[in-house]
């Protein structure tokens, strides 16, 4: 009996003991063994202690009352093969996995203590996850972006709609997508990107030219696009989106489907299909705003841990019809429009797609190859092919009727290849070289002057990064790029402008021909662009890092800074490059603090970017055509400042109630002319309260305030002649828009149909409170009010 009693009182001794002492910690941070994405959704389960958990949505994992020792930690995936890690405990201890997805060979793998993301380690980088980009299934890229701190948009009504990220648009905004630069002429205000938002399931921002593996121009910054790893296994899986809008009447509906196979093998096909009709303001119809798109896609290949091959191609076709009231007939049209505040044309609501419209087709080609080799490193090689062709349509008459004011086509052929050494883990270095080979057609057919000419481009670039982990919580980045371009244009111009422009004194070697009252030239320009970037990350405990980032860009002008030269008729304005325009030289700096706990979390991102010789578009008076007065928009360019902040955080009132909070503020000064830059976003917060109850078929409602400050920093108007009333008006083409306040709830609930089949539904409005208001960033502000009350619902079957 007496040993009995010792024997059980020593148990309960070492189970105080051990509840007293067993105090350590395990954490860190699970990611991808390739390209360092976060896995969501990783168990980490120590075997010994039967303690379990599962990776937020950064990958990042926490195991409390550890004791000191060894043991042996188990890592599962539902789309990664099942790995086991002996890891010693000594205090607290963080300890970061890589996982490959869909392993074949366990030998391959590398426990290295990287925290790094796959696109930058020290800028300021925020994403959206699928399920954000379904919810923007039957909006477009730019839509969804808004949803990151720092980024707005320039649009052109609703359909049209460019990123803008810390007030940069353009050519400086880089779109990557699944790995290929998008070529689609970009550098048009009134020119989305030509790819459809239901092909990709993650979007990355990066903010600041410090992707220097990708280019040296995005001085704006990097939207990455990407899609899902397939698993290692036999599987059939897909999923179809059907969304239904009250503000257009319409929707759009859009299935994927994948097949995988365990030798690696896969197949995968998407596609989707938006049609729209007329969109709506509160008070009336927005005439002629319809819309249809199409987009399909196709991917196959090959992916092993040792190497793997993929072939993707994807088709992207719309038409886009343009806000009627938007097309005047010359100045006098444009001053009555922003006096009325009413649309010159209302009608009744139709599907059709009038004029002005534009038509768009896109077509992406891509072949990739990569190997790894053990204790080396990884080769990638890869070519792309792409093919944009762009019709855009003006009201004419007569033969011309049926007839484009503009139509391009740029092909691009690029080539890269590059090589990853990551054999240590406290030192990864990569290099890589690019050549791209570019053909802009401008049909003459058209019976009106182009506006951009044909020209060839060449590119050629070459980087070096590197990545070195200094200690456990110390890492330091590095980088240089350097860029070759080469344009070379053969364009008429009118011998009259040439002189106005003083062409002839500055560039005579261009002439090739003089036709009387024309000249056709050949302007060849040639650009070296260096580009670099250094920065830091420090890891401050398991919930906190900072970012700080140092980054130098160079971007060329692009051919309609240099060479737009007439009336742009779907926008009504009289666009004037100027062939004297240079490089622009981004210098930006940039620190990030991020925390993100289990109760809150906050990211707070100041920045200052100056911009030597930057470039811009903007209106300086008028010019009279055989069609009449038309409002004239020219490029110049100087010296800038942009300077903001990026405030984002979210806190967990309680197991159901969760708060999210964004705050942007961007202010950009032309400092030659000691004056607001124009189009520069206006201040803006957004605040959002979610109810989640997992138990009612995971039922979630949110409503969200975005209140949106009147833009008070802006460049002053300019006085234009009018020929109605026979003297000099100011035309308030800069006059900011008031501020507005715009509510949007969503609900939405998942029902489990069977094993493998599961069915979300949601509904959201938009505008709740059918507001009206114009957006400073909206070109057809002079025209029209803004979108109205939308109700959308969204059916999801994932099988």
């Amino acid at each position: 009996m007496r040993t009995f009693l010792a024997i059980v009182l020593s148990f309960f001794v070492y189970q105080a003991s051990n509840a007293q002492w067993c105090q350590e910690s395990l954490y860190g941070q699970v990611l991808d063994f390739h390209d360092q994405t976060p896995l969501e959704g990783a168990t980490v389960h120590i075997l010994e202690l039967d303690k379990a958990v599962l990776t937020d949505f950064e990958g990042r994992y926490r195991i409390e009352g550890v004791c000191q020792g060894t043991y042996e930690v188990e890592l599962s995936h539902r789309l990664c093969r099942t790995l086991v890690f002996e890891v010693e405990i000594s205090g607290n201890t963080q300890r970061d996995f890589q996982m490959e997805h869909h392993l074949e060979e366990l030998e391959e793998v590398q426990v290295v203590g990287d925290l790094l993301p796959d696109v930058s380690n020290t800028a300021q980088e925020q994403r959206l996850s699928t399920i954000t980009l379904e919810n923007y299934s039957s909006g477009t890229l730019g839509d969804a972006l808004r949803e990151i701190s720092g980024v707005s948009t320039l649009k052109t009504g609703s359909n049209i709609v460019k990123p803008a990220i810390n007030g940069l648009t353009g050519s400086r905004v880089l779109i990557l997508n699944d790995g290929v630069r998008m070529q689609d002429m970009e550098w048009g205000d009134e020119h989305a990107p030509n790819l459809d938002i239901n092909s990709a399931d993650q979007v990355s921002v990066i903010k600041g030219p410090a992707a220097l593996r990708y280019a040296g121009d995005a001085i704006g910054g990097l939207v990455v696009i990407e899609r899902e790893r397939v698993a290692i296994a036999d599987s059939l899986f897909g999923k179809t989106l059907m969304t239904l809008m009250s503000n257009g009447r319409g929707g759009n509906i859009s299935t994927e489907v994948t097949r995988t196979f365990e030798s690696g093998w896969y197949l995968n096909g998407q596609g989707s299909f938006k049609r729209l009709g007329d969109r709506e303001a509160p008070d009336y119809v927005l005439s002629n705003t319809g819309m249809q798109d199409l987009g399909l896609s196709f991917h196959a290949g090959k992916r092993l841990i040792n190497q793997g091959w993929d072939f993707d191609y994807s088709y992207y076709q719309a038409d886009i019809a343009i806000l009627r009231a938007s097309h005047i007939g010359n100045v006098d049209d444009l001053i009555e429009s922003i006096n009325s505040g009413t649309p010159s044309v209302i009608e009744p609501f139709t599907y059709e797609l009038g004029v002005p419209r534009q038509e768009v087709t896109h077509h992406l080609g891509k072949l990739n190859y990569y190997l790894r080799i053990k204790g080396v490193g990884k080769w990638t090689a890869q070519y792309d092919f792409q093919n944009n062709r762009r019709f855009e349509y003006d009201v004419r008459v007569g033969a011309d009727r049926d007839k484009p004011a503009i139509d391009l086509e740029l092909t691009t052929h690029t080539v890269m290849t590059d090589f990853t050494w990551d054999a240590s883990s406290n030192l990864e270095i990569q290099a890589g070289v690019l050549g791209r080979y570019q053909n802009n057609f401008a049909n003459p057919d058209t019976g009106v002057r182009r506006l951009i000419p044909d020209y060839d481009k060449y590119d050629f670039g070459a980087f070096l990064i590197g990545e070195y982990r200094l200690k456990e919580n110390w890492l330091l980045e590095a980088g240089i790029r350097y860029d070759y371009n080469r344009i070379d244009a053969l364009k008429f111009y009118r011998t009259s402008r040439w002189e106005e422009r003083g062409y002839d004194e500055d560039f005579p070697e261009f002439v090739v021909e003089d036709l009387g009252t024309q000249l056709l030239t050949n302007p060849i320009f040639d650009y070296h662009n260096l580009s670099a970037s250094a920065g830091m990350r420090f890891i401050l405990d398991v919930d906190s890092e900072i970012r700080a980032n140092y980054a130098l860009g160079q971007r060329p002008p692009n051919p309609s800074e240099l060479f737009s030269d007439g009336l742009h008729h779907s926008a009504a304005r009289i666009e004037l490059g100027d062939l004297r325009i240079g490089t622009e030289t981004s210098h930006r700096i940039s620190i990030a603090y991020n925390r993100s706990g289990e109760r809150w979390g906050v990211t707070l991102e100041p920045y200052l970017n100056y911009i030597q010789d930057f470039i811009l578009l903007e209106p300086t008076g008028a010019e009279f055509t055989i069609r009449g007065a038309f409002p004239v928009w020219s490029y110049r360019q100087t010296d800038a400042r942009l300077a903001g902040l990026d405030l984002s955080g979210y806190f967990q009132w309680s197991a159901q109630w969760q708060s999210r909070h964004h705050f942007s503020l961007t202010k950009g000064n032309d400092l030659d002319q000691d004056q607001a830059l124009i189009n520069i976003p206006a201040p803006i917060t957004r605040n959002s309260l979610a109810f989640r109850k997992q138990e009612w078929h995971q039922f979630e409602v949110s409503l969200e305030s975005t209140y949106v400050f009147r833009q008070n920093e802006a460049p002053p108007n300019i006085f234009v002649f009018s020929p109605a009333q026979q003297e000099l008006v100011e035309l308030e083409i800069n006059t900011p828009p008031p501020a507005y306040h715009l509510m949007t709830l969503r609900a939405g609930m998942a029902f489990s149909l069977s094993e493998t089949l599961v069915l979300n539904t949601g509904i959201a409005v938009e505008n709740l409170a059918d507001t009206n208001y114009r957006e400073y960033l909206n070109r057809n502000r002079y025209f029209a009010d803004d979108l109205g009350r939308n109700i959308i619902l969204q059916l999801k079957l994932y099988y």
